[in-house]
C-alpha cells in the first residue's frame, strides 16, 4: 500500500509539473525607465540618440530637444550635457518636425511570430514574444530607426524606429541588429534577428511609446 501510495504521489507531482501553465517574469519592467538623475541632466555616451537618452528616462523626444534648445535633427556628441528636467524657455516654439514622416500609421502589426509570454502591465511596460534563436523581427509599422546598439540597461540589443512625431516602437534582445540609426524601413520588413542579449531566454520584448509613455500594444496591433 505505501508503495502504491508513492509511485500515485510522484505521478501527480509529474503531472502537475507538465501541465502547469508557465509564466515567464517579465525581463524589462518598469525599472527600465530610470529615474532622472539628481544633477538633472544626462551625459551622451558613444552611440546614443536623443531619442535613446529620451527613452531612457521615459521623456518624449519633443520635449528633451525643446529643453535643450536643439533642432532637427537632433544631433548629438559624447560627452554632451543633454538637461532632462526645467521647463524650456517660453520664447523657444516647439521644434517643427520638417523633413519627417509625420503621418499617423494605419496597421500596426506583429513584430514576430510566437507565444506571448508577457502581456503589459504595471511592471511589464510591453510584450515579450518567445520564439527560437535568430527568428525574424519585423517592424510593426514604417518609419525611421533612431537608435540601434546596446547602450540602454536591460534591452540588450536595441532597435528603436520613430513612427511620426507621436509614437515609438521598440525591439530588444536581438542577437543580430539588420538596420542601423538613419535607415527608412516599411511595415514588415525584417529589422533584427531573435535572441536573448539581455535576457534569460530567447525572445523580443516590444514596445510602443506614445509622447514618450509606455502603451498597452495589444491596443494597437492587428494582425
Amino acid at each position: 500500500m505505501r508503495q502504491f501510495l508513492v509511485i500515485f504521489l510522484l505521478a501527480f507531482f509529474m503531472w502537475g509539473c507538465t501541465t502547469s501553465k508557465v509564466i515567464y517574469a517579465p525581463v524589462s519592467d518598469a525599472a527600465s525607465i530610470e529615474p532622472i538623475p539628481k544633477k538633472g541632466f544626462h551625459k551622451v555616451k558613444k552611440g546614443e540618440t536623443i531619442y535613446a537618452v529620451a527613452w531612457r528616462y521615459g521623456l518624449d523626444y519633443r520635449y528633451v530637444a525643446r529643453r535643450n534648445q536643439m533642432t532637427l535633427p537632433y544631433r548629438v556628441h559624447p560627452q554632451q550635457k543633454i538637461f532632462l528636467v526645467g521647463h524650456p524657455k517660453k520664447s523657444l516654439p516647439p521644434p517643427v518636425e520638417k523633413h519627417e514622416l509625420n503621418a499617423p500609421v494605419k496597421i500596426w502589426t506583429w513584430p514576430a511570430k510566437g507565444p506571448l509570454l508577457n502581456r503589459f502591465s504595471d511592471t511589464n511596460k510591453g510584450l515579450n514574444i518567445g520564439g527560437q534563436m535568430n527568428d525574424a523581427i519585423f517592424a510593426t509599422a514604417g518609419g525611421r530607426v533612431v537608435y540601434s546598439g546596446d547602450g540602454l540597461r536591460n534591452y540588450g540589443n536595441l532597435i528603436i524606429i520613430k513612427h511620426n512625431s507621436l509614437y515609438l516602437s521598440a525591439y530588444a534582445h536581438n542577437s543580430k541588429l539588420l538596420v542601423k540609426e538613419g535607415d527608412w524601413v516599411k511595415p514588415r520588413q525584417k529589422i533584427a534577428e531573435m535572441g536573448n542579449s539581455g535576457t534569460r531566454r530567447v525572445m523580443l520584448y516590444f514596445e510602443i511609446r506614445r509622447s514618450g509613455k509606455p502603451v498597452n500594444p495589444l491596443e494597437y496591433l492587428t494582425n
